[in-house]
């Protein structure tokens, strides 16, 4: 990292801490499953954590992960916001009906079904990954409740589903990635030399106990394993086809906040969403940020949020 860019990040972390609630503890796996939550909705029983007070918050995870991916920025912001962070159908902890679809269109129904239940009229979305998509979606089909997008590394409708991911979803159309997925609970080397090193900085961010929170529900049950598959299925063909002028019409405003490192998702998404969104406020990269960098760094997310909502 050069100097430049590390002094950055060290400033960033040490103004962040002035946002963490003094009498709250870190949010570690134990202390996130003590707040997990259950909505039952008509597709099925969704976990979701929630924590703070104020204006909603609503947290999008990516895929394999869950709304664990966000305890970081959510302990940072809970001050500020209340801060929900669902697991989407088919990922995490919640339990969607067999048969109930998982497509992106399906998961958008879900989040506003949770966000009804929970009496949240207007949110602001942080997302990542597939729930980038998802988040998108969401603004433009119900604008009037979406108050502001931070986007993270994400899919866009020229990039989605991303190359990269094709031989997952080969796995996931033969039936092999919960198999393959399961193998992390034993070596957490091999999660590490694999999956850890494509989606962070530093693989060892993807600890025994981050593992999992994350591999444990996903591989519980016969029926767990088929829905995680299914998940990765629907992400083909492009959930985001034709919704580019749609975008363009938004008056959302959205900042972009990029790990600069990712081999997943180009610097030129993060470009093309920036010249997409009338009311984009510009594009911050995160210079060794990989996928996933929003668990490495966590302060910039909750800087860049509350950046984006105070002028929102």
């Amino acid at each position: 990292m050069k100097r430049r860019d590390f002094l950055t990040l060290a400033s960033a972390g040490l103004a962040a801490a002035t946002l963490l609630p003094a009498h709250a503890g870190p949010l570690d796996a134990a202390a996130f499953r003590a707040m997990r939550r259950y909505a039952d909705l008509p597709c099925g029983r969704i976990a979701y954590v929630e924590r703070g007070t104020g204006p909603a918050a609503l947290f999008l995870h990516g895929a394999p992960l869950n709304g664990y991916q966000w305890r970081g920025a959510i302990e940072r912001l809970s001050p500020l916001r209340r801060c929900i962070a669902p697991d989407f159908m088919g990922l995490g902890y919640s339990a969607p009906h067999e048969g109930q679809s998982l497509a992106p269109a399906a998961q958008l129904a879900m989040l506003v079904a949770l966000l009804d239940k929970l009496g949240v009229q207007s949110v602001d979305i942080v997302a990542s990954d597939s729930g980038g998509a998802v988040a998108q979606l969401f603004a433009v089909h119900h604008p009037a409740r979406v108050r502001s997008l931070l986007l993270t590394n994400c899919d866009v409708e020229p990039d989605s589903p991303p190359a990269g991911i094709a031989p997952v979803l080969e796995m996931a159309r033969a039936g092999t990635l919960a198999d393959m997925t399961a193998r992390w609970l034993d070596d957490t080397a091999l999660a590490r030399s694999t999956f850890g090193a494509a989606v962070y900085h530093d693989p060892a961010t993807l600890t025994a106990e981050t593992i999992a929170c994350y591999v444990e529900p996903l591989v519980a049950t016969p029926l767990r394993r088929a829905q995680y598959h299914a998940f990765h299925v629907a992400l083909a063909p492009n959930p985001l086809a034709g919704v580019e002028a749609s975008l363009r019409r938004s008056r959302v405003p959205v900042r972009i906040v990029w790990g600069g490192s990712d081999t997943l998702f180009a610097r030129g998404d993060a470009q093309y969403l920036d010249s997409t969104f009338s009311r984009s406020r510009g594009i911050r990269f995160v210079p060794d940020g990989k996928l996933f960098f929003q668990e490495e760094y966590p302060e910039v997310i909750a800087l860049e949020a509350r950046g984006l909502w105070g002028g929102a």
